[in-house]
C-alpha cells in the first residue's frame, strides 16, 4: 500500500509538471512572439542555426518560464489537483472577463466614431487635424482601442460577471436596430453590420472556454454515460490531450507563426475591412480573437485535465458539472 501511495504521488507530480509546463510554454511563446514581431528579435530558431545573444535570450524565456512556474506552482506548492484546476480556471475567467469588457467598450466607441464619420458630424466636434487622424486605423487602434483595452483590465479586476448574457442581448438589440432602420427608415450603413459581426465573434470565441468548464459542449456519450466516474475521468483526461490540447496548441502555433501569420500581420498594420472609412476599424481584432480563443482553450483544457485526473484518483470535493463560478 505504501508503494502504491508513493507511485500515485509521483504520478500526480508528473501530471502537475506536465500541465503547468504547458502553461509556461504558452506564456513563453507569447512573450517571444512579441519580441520577434514587435521588437524584431531574430527568433528562437535563429539561435540553433547561428547562435546569437538575442536568440539566447529568447531561449532563456522558455527556460526561465518553465523553471519559475514549476517551482512556484508544483514544487513549492502542495495543492491538490482540484485546487490547481480551480486556480487555473479562475485565472481564465479573469482573462475572458477582461476581453468581454474590452470588446463591449471598443464596439460602442468605434461604432459611434464610424457614425459621426459617415454622417459628416465630426467637423462639429473636432478640428480637421483630429478628423484626419480619426480616419487612420493605426491612430484609432493605438490611441483609442489600446487605452480602452487597458481600462477594461482594471474593470475586470473589480467585477465578477462574465457578461455573456449581456453581450448576447446587445447582439440581438444591434440586429434589431438594423432591421428597424432598414425597413422602417430605409437607412443602413456598413458599420452596423460590422458591430454585429464583431460582438458575435467575441461571444462565440470567448465563451467557448467557459462552456467547456460548464460541460456545455456537445458530447457523444453512448458509451461514456454508462461507465464509472473513474473511467469517465480517465477518458476526459485522454481526450484533453489527444483532441483538446493538440487542437488548441495547433491553432496558437499556426496563428502566431511569424510576422506574416494570420494574426500577427493584421494586428501589426491595424487591418480594416474593404468598406474603409464607412465601417468600423476592428477587423484586425477579429483576427486576434482566434488567438484569444486558442489561448483560453489551452488554459481551460489544462484545468479540465487536472479535474479529470482528480476524478480518476477520486479526490474529494468533486464539483457539479453545472456549478457556476464567476469569481
Amino acid at each position: 500500500m505504501q508503494k502504491f501511495n508513493m507511485l500515485r504521488g509521483n504520478s500526480r507530480l508528473v501530471i502537475r509538471l506536465f500541465g503547468w509546463n504547458l502553461l509556461s510554454f504558452l506564456l513563453a511563446f507569447l512573450i517571444n512572439n512579441y519580441l520577434t514581431v514587435v521588437l524584431e528579435y531574430p527568433g528562437v530558431r535563429s539561435f540553433f542555426s547561428s547562435p546569437n545573444k538575442l536568440g539566447f535570450l529568447q531561449v532563456g524565456v522558455y527556460v526561465c518560464s518553465s523553471f519559475l512556474i514549476s517551482y512556484y506552482f508544483v514544487f513549492y506548492s502542495n495543492r491538490s489537483l482540484r485546487k490547481d484546476a480551480e486556480r487555473i480556471h479562475l485565472f481564465n475567467v479573469f482573462l475572458i472577463r477582461w476581453f468581454f469588457w474590452a470588446v463591449l467598450f471598443i464596439g460602442i466607441t468605434d461604432v459611434a466614431i464610424a457614425f459621426l464619420r459617415v454622417e459628416k458630424f465630426l467637423p462639429y466636434f473636432a478640428s480637421d487635424q483630429v478628423i484626419s487622424l480619426l480616419n487612420k486605423p493605426i491612430f484609432v487602434g493605438s490611441y483609442i482601442h489600446i487605452p480602452i483595452f487597458l481600462i477594461a483590465f482594471f474593470i475586470a479586476l473589480f467585477t465578477r460577471t462574465l457578461g455573456f448574457i449581456w453581450l448576447a442581448l446587445l447582439i440581438v438589440l444591434a440586429e434589431l436596430l438594423i432591421v428597424i432602420s432598414r425597413f422602417v427608415f430605409s437607412y443602413e450603413q456598413p458599420f452596423m453590420a460590422d458591430l454585429v459581426r464583431y460582438w458575435y465573434a467575441a461571444l462565440f470565441l470567448f465563451s467557448s472556454a467557459y462552456t467547456l468548464y460548464d460541460e456545455g459542449h456537445v458530447r457523444v456519450d453512448i458509451i461514456y454515460a454508462g461507465i464509472s466516474g473513474r473511467l469517465q475521468g480517465l477518458f476526459n483526461a485522454i481526450g484533453c490531450i489527444l483532441l483538446g490540447l493538440s487542437t488548441s496548441l495547433a491553432i496558437v502555433l499556426i496563428a502566431f507563426n511569424g510576422k506574416y501569420s494570420i494574426i500577427n500581420k493584421p494586428v501589426m498594420i491595424f487591418e480594416v475591412s474593404q468598406t474603409g472609412t464607412v465601417g468600423m476599424f476592428v477587423k484586425y481584432q477579429l483576427a486576434l480573437f482566434l488567438g484569444v480563443f486558442g489561448c483560453t482553450m489551452i488554459i481551460q483544457f489544462v484545468s479540465y485535465f487536472f479535474e479529470s485526473i482528480a476524478d480518476y484518483y477520486q479526490e474529494p470535493e468533486k464539483r457539479s458539472s453545472f456549478t457556476v463560478a464567476y469569481n
